[in-house]
C-alpha cells in the first residue's frame, strides 16, 4: 500500500476514493472503505491526521494511532492511502478548494462516504456538493449503534468484548516497551511495559486475557496498587515466551476484561491471582 502525505505524491489516475478520519476503523468504517474498494477503480482513501478535533482545539481520545489505522485499512484492501494534514488552514477550504486540491487532484472518480458527511470550512460542504463537481458519490448507511464515540464509551468502561462487536475485532493498545520496575519477572511473570502514545485511549483499569500478535497475554493496567504505585502503566505477560522486547512496538488486543486491580494481604496472594489470571488468559476465546 502507497502512503502520500500530499497529492502530488499519489499518481492522478481513476480511482474510487473513501473520505473520512476513519478512527478505530470500526465497522461503520469498513462499511464505507469496502464499497469503495468494490467500485473497481483504484481503492484509495483519503484520511486525516492530527484527527479534527485536536487541530480545532478539542480533546479527544484515538482508538487507533496513525500507523495502526494504516495497517487496518490495509487489511481492508486499500491500495492507496493521502494522510491529508489537518490544519487550522485545512479546516479554512471552501468544500470546493478541497476537493479540487485533493480528491479531483489525484483522479477521484467515485467517492464513498458515511450518511451525513461534511467537509470544508464551517463544514459548509456535503455530498451533493461533490456530485455538482461532476463526481459519481456512493453514500453508505450508518451501521446502527456503530460509532467511535460508542466504541470510546464502552472502552472506558471496560467492556472490550461489546467494543470488539463494534470494531469487528479486539480492542488494542499499542506502544513501545520500555524499562519498568522489572517486578515481574522476581514473581515468576516477567511482563513488557508497554509506553502507550498519550493520545490513545486506554480502557478501564483491570486486568485483561488477550494477546500479542500469536502469543496470548495476561494484561494489567493501572496503578499497581499493591504496591503502592500511582502511575498508569499496561503491562502484558506473554504466556510460554521468553525474550528481549525492549524498543519492540506491541499492538496489545484485549479480549475480556477478568477483573479488577487490588492490593492483596500478601506477596503470595497476588502470585497465585497471577496464576489464575494466566489459566483464564488460556481458557479465553478471541472476540471476533
Amino acid at each position: 500500500m502507497i502512503v502520500a502525505r500530499r497529492p502530488e505524491e499519489l499518481e492522478r489516475r481513476p480511482r474510487s476514493v473513501a473520505i473520512g478520519t476513519f478512527d478505530g476503523v470500526h465497522a461503520g468504517h469498513r462499511a464505507v472503505v469496502r464499497a469503495a474498494v468494490d467500485a473497481g477503480l483504484r481503492p484509495t482513501v483519503v484520511t486525516f491526521d492530527p484527527h479534527p478535533r485536536w487541530a480545532l482545539g478539542n480533546r479527544v481520545e484515538l482508538l487507533s494511532t496513525l500507523e495502526r489505522r494504516l495497517e487496518l485499512l490495509e487489511e481492508c484492501g486499500v491500495a492507496d492511502v493521502l494522510v491529508v494534514e489537518f490544519t487550522p488552514e485545512t479546516a479554512s477550504l471552501a468544500p470546493e478548494e478541497f476537493a479540487r486540491d485533493v480528491l479531483v487532484a489525484i483522479g477521484a472518480e467515485t467517492v464513498v462516504a458515511g450518511e451525513g458527511f461534511r467537509f470544508g470550512r464551517r463544514r459548509e460542504g456535503d455530498l451533493d456538493t461533490l456530485r455538482a463537481l461532476g463526481l459519481d458519490v456512493r453514500e453508505v448507511t450508518l451501521v446502527e449503534g456503530v460509532s467511535s464515540t460508542r466504541i470510546r464509551q464502552l472502552a472506558r468502561d471496560g467492556d472490550v468484548e461489546e467494543a470488539a462487536r463494534l470494531l469487528r475485532r479486539p480492542l488494542e493498545v499499542d506502544g513501545v516497551v520500555v524499562s519498568g520496575d522489572q517486578r515481574g519477572g522476581t514473581l515468576g511473570f516477567p511482563t513488557a511495559n508497554v509506553r502507550v502514545d498519550p493520545a490513545l485511549l486506554v480502557p478501564a483499569y483491570g486486568i485483561y486475557a488477550g494477546a500479542v500478535g500469536h502469543r496470548r497475554a495476561a494484561v494489567s493496567i493501572g496503578v499497581n496498587p499493591h504496591y503502592g504505585g500511582t502511575e498508569r502503566r499496561v503491562e502484558a505477560y506473554l504466556l510460554d515466551w521468553e525474550g528481549d522486547l525492549y524498543g519492540k512496538r506491541l499492538v496489545v488486543e484485549l479480549w475480556r476484561r477478568l477483573r479488577d486491580e487490588r492490593a492483596f494481604e500478601t506477596e503470595a496472594a497476588l502470585v497465585a491471582q497471577i496464576a489464575r489470571d494466566v489459566e483464564q488468559t488460556r481458557a479465553a476465546t478471541r472476540p471476533a
